[in-house]
């Protein structure tokens, strides 16, 4: 239990933030469990790693420009009922692999996408808020180290109002050894508990 009288200031808003009144920190050991025995294995699955890998020749050449382009026009398309860049994202077979194990997760993941080396959507079960993760912690720590994983903070998801953390690792080519892109998932903190 957290005596909150025991806190500092910042200390007592994580405190008070995080579910059940638990101080973020205390979910990193149980993400990263959950990490180990859930979610590494999937970082080398065929299909995810052949998503990658084509978009990785599509992307390969592109500039800042032309990503900054690209994840406006994801803003652009958010909602809209017919939309080219993120209903592509959202319906492939990679996309359905990672519907399938937020399915069987029995609540416990939230969300789950995958992105190319530059930090691009590849497959989402659901649009992510923006196109572009390559400037965000979860791509910067993971990416491009064949071991890389990071663990965000437990903070509240504005679009599904779940306490939530992040498990970000890099997707590794199995045939090469090669990193090739990222994987994050989010899982529900009180699925945690």
């Amino acid at each position: 239990m957290i005596r909150l009288a025991a806190l500092p200031a910042a200390a007592l808003l994580i405190a008070l933030s995080a579910p059940s009144g638990r101080a973020a920190d205390e979910f990193t050991p149980a993400l990263d469990a959950y990490r180990t025995d859930h979610i590494a294995a999937w970082a080398s699955d065929p299909a995810l790693v052949a998503a990658i890998v084509a978009q990785n020749g599509v992307t390969a050449g592109y500039d800042q420009t032309k990503i900054d382009t690209l994840d406006q026009q994801w803003a652009a398309e958010l909602g809209a009922a017919d939309s080219a860049l993120v209903g592509g994202v959202l319906n492939n077979p990679a996309a359905e692999f990672l519907r399938a194990r937020v399915a069987e997760s029995g609540g416990a993941i939230t969300e789950a996408f995958i992105t190319d080396a530059k930090g691009l959507n590849v497959a989402a079960t659901d649009p992510t808020s923006d196109y572009w993760q390559g400037d965000e912690d979860k791509f910067t720590k993971t990416y491009p180290a064949p071991d890389g994983a990071h663990i965000s903070d437990v903070e509240l998801d504005e679009s599904t109002q779940r306490y939530q953390g992040q498990i970000s690792v890099t997707v590794v080519d199995p045939a090469s050894g090669q990193a090739v892109g990222m994987l994050t998932v989010g899982v529900d903190a009180d699925s945690l508990m």
